[in-house]
């Protein structure tokens, strides 16, 4: 029972253990804090590379492809169908992508993806990304007239989200004030309505406009005598947000290219050697996947369209080619598992195809933030470290200091072992303290976070945290009680450790010894 009077004593009377106190404080609310907000962005990494890529992706090696997703798939759930959820073919191809800007010509380095609309959405969340809510409902590749959201709506709070003015003209309704200045600019003088494109039959018209705008495989129809932008629309294309527009520090999004214009990719047919081609597509919407390198590189067109440019349809046989097949398993599926069973299977040589996961794909940077959390928290626990070795320093003191009631007590009958448990329970109680203290204000931090980066951001007049770089409205953050334990079960330990040597040198202590001096 001494000892615990003894523990509570030294805690309350001896102030100079609070320097221990709060290092240890400080060392686990910083690592509480760290990890919270690293394991926030992990996961919000995680949610959205899985979001806009299926779980398991199957791929030809060659660029142009093998034949038959149709006879591929039925082996793929043949072989691992207890576990698919679903499944789309895609072709992928690297393109070069150009659109005018006022006079000004632009171009830049795309990766054109064919997609299967109706099957595509059931792999992926891609449509949950797009930016007009009837193709959030059943995507077809049509431009529309109005309806764009003006906002982020997949802001989890509205008032931070980012604001998209421009989009109100996005549509019909963009497609034909382009078109209409555009002709303005080149009517030669005289010419009829000033637009050289009405020389139009008007029998031509209604019926080939109707039939282009139900069909968007069959809406590119090259410019000319019976092509009249202002009512058809070439082939259907959806771009990654960050292609046509860029955001600013206030949170807005400028937009360089709007729904209803018109864009043109070149990219190489299939075959050898493969040659440069080129076809206009008409922007129908964007894909915000809060993924930058996704976001600002992936442009979506119809998959078969795609497969008649390049060449990939036999003319023979009809039978397309295709570069991959996304694969969707059902929830609880052991992706792993998945994995091996397609990669075994001697229906598909691993020198034609390569089966993996958004994981792999994405296996250096997530390799490169795994390291960067073992760093940190390495780092960080040294703070822990130094309280220990303070902890070290004021018990050897106290027991220079106390030589004497040492020496009483051991004289009045305490064991070597008791003197010494005196000293470990002192330590682990400022390591309970401490780290209680810790994290109460680590988790208190977490909780507003956002609120003390506005505030440090408003003291400092520089944004803290900067929404147009890292594309969310706030600082995420994630709550892992395993971690919080391992933390807090770390200061405890390094606390106990700190205290062995300075009681083991209080055990030691003759009575005699200790006393013949006072």
């Amino acid at each position: 029972m001494y000892k615990f009077l003894l523990c509570w004593r030294y805690l309350r009377t001896r102030y100079i253990a609070l320097v221990s106190i709060v290092s240890v404080m400080l060392g686990v609310a910083t690592l509480i804090v760290t990890n919270a907000v690293m394991e926030g962005f992990t996961d919000e990494f995680a949610k959205r590379n899985n979001g806009i890529l299926a779980d398991i992706t199957f791929e030809s090696r060659s660029l142009d492809g093998v034949a038959d997703a149709d006879a591929h798939m039925r082996e793929i759930r043949r072989v691992a169908g207890d576990y698919i959820d679903g499944m789309s073919p895609t072709v992928v191809v690297p393109a070069i992508l150009g659109y005018s800007v006022g006079k000004d010509y632009r171009t830049l380095q795309i990766t054109v993806v064919g997609i299967d609309e109706e099957s595509y959405a059931t792999v992926s969340n891609f449509g949950r990304c797009l930016q007009h809510p009837e193709n959030r409902r059943d995507l077809d590749f049509l431009l529309k007239d109005g309806g764009y959201d003006t906002v982020d709506f997949q802001a989890d709070d509205l008032a931070l989200a980012a604001q998209r003015p421009a989009m109100v003209n996005a549509g019909w309704r963009w497609r034909r004030q382009l078109y209409r200045e555009h002709r303005a600019a080149i009517a030669p003088p005289g010419s009829l309505d000033g637009n050289p494109f009405s020389r139009r039959s008007a029998t031509t018209s209604a019926k080939q406009y109707v039939l282009r705008a139900q069909d968007p495989l069959t809406a590119s129809a090259p410019e000319g005598e019976d092509f009249d932008p202002m009512r058809e629309q070439h082939i259907g294309c959806v771009l990654g947000i960050s292609i046509g527009s860029f955001r600013t520090s206030d949170c807005v999004d400028h937009f360089l290219i709007l729904p209803g214009h018109d864009v043109e990719i070149t990219y190489p047919s299939a075959g050898k050697p493969p040659k440069p081609l080129s076809a206009k597509f008409t922007v129908v919407d964007f894909c915000d996947s809060k993924m930058a390198e996704a976001d600002s590189t992936l442009a979506f067109v119809p998959i078969r369209k795609l497969q008649e440019l390049r060449g990939l349809i036999d003319p023979s046989t009809g039978v397309a080619r295709f570069n991959s097949i996304q694969i969707r398993l059902k929830p609880g599926a052991d992706v792993k598992k998945v994995c091996s069973l397609l990669r075994d299977n001697p229906n598909f040589d691993p020198f034609a195809y390569a089966v993996g996961t958004w994981r792999d794909k994405q296996a250096p940077l997530l390799s490169a933030i795994h390291l960067e959390i073992i760093l940190l928290n390495i780092l960080l626990f040294l703070i822990i470290a130094v309280a220990g070795f303070g902890i070290l320093a004021i018990f050897l003191m106290i027991v220079v200091e106390k030589t004497r009631d040492i020496g009483v007590l051991k004289s009045l009958g305490a064991s070597g072992s008791g003197v010494m448990g005196i000293f470990l329970m002192y330590g682990l109680s400022l390591g309970i303290v401490g780290a209680g203290v810790g994290t109460v204000l680590g988790l208190v931090f977490v909780y507003y976070i956002n609120e003390i980066a506005g505030g440090v951001s408003w003291l400092m007049n520089t944004p803290v945290f900067d929404r147009s770089v890292y594309q969310f409205e706030k600082i995420p953050t994630t709550i892992d009680w395993l971690t919080i334990t391992l933390i807090v079960s770390g200061a405890m330990i390094i606390a106990i450790l700190a205290s062995i040597l300075p009681a083991w040198r209080a055990a030691r202590l003759h009575p005699v010894e200790a006393l013949r001096y006072e």
